[in-house]
């Protein structure tokens, strides 16, 4: 019998779907734009991005998941009829087989959400597997070997540190702290230095186009424009690449504490395969400027940006998608 195969990064920032027969085939913003007062979907990914910030009283967006959990669970459960609709058309009679990732931290209650918004978005089967693991596989690195890996998944709302080694997690972190967190300490940093007010979307932007881990030398610079605090009125400024440096630093502080933590309570025979070969980084925020030297000077441990790191975790879906029935008896809790 014919069954359809769909497989979810469910990021906090982005969610990503892919298709076995036709690879990825959405990328967009996990954002949803509502109209009140009868809280009808106005929009849902890019279109619903390009309104945040920008709305009149009657339209609202929200983002869905915080920290890589369900916050809004009727609108969660919108957005996921929305992807699973525009992947496989409305009118597909036949339900389809969905994987889903979720933070390696996710409680009981947090999981049977995501569960349960899965299945009345349209899923007729829906099987959770946790986002180390399915960075690891969409990584290339072998889980099922006796090895130790270690895998720093660093999403939007989650950054996710978990030694694997046949083909399960031995040890593991899951902090809410990644790509938002950053957004947010470079808007505050603005705001207190300068009085200006900025926008998330500018901030992102900044952390984007000039972001980077650690100070140096040869610094970038970008014009931005916000509120100024004092007048109210608009204002231009140039900000620099260091200052970025300097108002992420704590929190990037806070991911090298996290995986130290990890490798105090990791076997030590996993532990030197780890300081051997290397930390894997996948997720999105890991392509911030200089984090792999960050890493190794933190941790005396080297670190390795994961090819299409963006990708690991849709990539993971992609690997157990392809092997579903393999996968349901060993990863997959349905």
């Amino acid at each position: 019998m014919f069954t359809r195969k769909i497989g979810i990064d469910l990021g906090t920032t982005n969610t990503l779907v892919f298709l076995p027969e036709r690879g990825i085939v959405i990328n967009e913003p996990t954002v949803v734009a509502l109209r009140r007062p009868d809280n009808t979907v106005l929009a849902v990914g890019a279109e619903a991005k390009e309104m945040v910030g920008r709305t009149p009283d009657d339209i609202v967006t929200y983002r869905p998941l915080k920290d890589g959990v369900i916050a809004e669970y009727f609108i969660t459960q919108a957005m996921l009829k929305y992807f699973i609709s525009k992947s496989i058309g409305k009118f597909n009679i036949i339900k389809p087989e969905v994987v889903i990732s979720v933070p390696a931290g996710i409680t009981s209650t947090e999981y049977r959400a995501v569960m349960n918004a899965a299945k009345e978005a349209g899923a007729r089967e829906v099987y959770l597997v946790k986002e180390p693991l399915l960075a690891s596989l969409g990584a290339g690195i072998p889980i099922h070997s006796a090895e130790g890996n270690m895998i720093v998944n660093i999403g939007g709302g989650t950054t996710e540190v978990a030694v694997i080694s046949l083909g399960g997690i031995v040890t593991w972190n899951s902090l809410r702290v990644a790509g938002n967190k950053l957004d947010h300490a470079i808007s505050e940093y603005i705001k207190k230095k300068y009085a200006l007010a900025i926008g998330e979307n500018t901030a992102e932007n900044i952390k984007i186009t000039i972001g980077t881990a650690m100070q140096n030398r040869n610094k970038m610079e970008m014009k931005i424009r916000g509120r100024d605090l004092h007048s109210g009125l608009p204002k231009d400024m140039t900000i620099n690449s260091n200052e970025i440096a300097e108002a992420i630093n704590p929190h990037l502080v806070e991911i090298m504490n996290a995986v130290q933590g990890v490798f105090n309570v990791t076997p030590p025979e996993l532990a030197a395969d780890i300081m051997e070969k290397g930390i894997i980084l996948s997720g999105g925020s890991s392509n911030l400027r200089d984090f792999e030297e960050f890493f190794k000077r933190s941790l005396g441990v080297s670190a390795y940006l994961a090819e299409e790191s963006i990708l690991c975790v849709a990539k993971g879906t992609a690997t157990i998608l392809n092997h579903l029935d393999i996968y349901k008896r060993t990863l997959l809790r349905k």
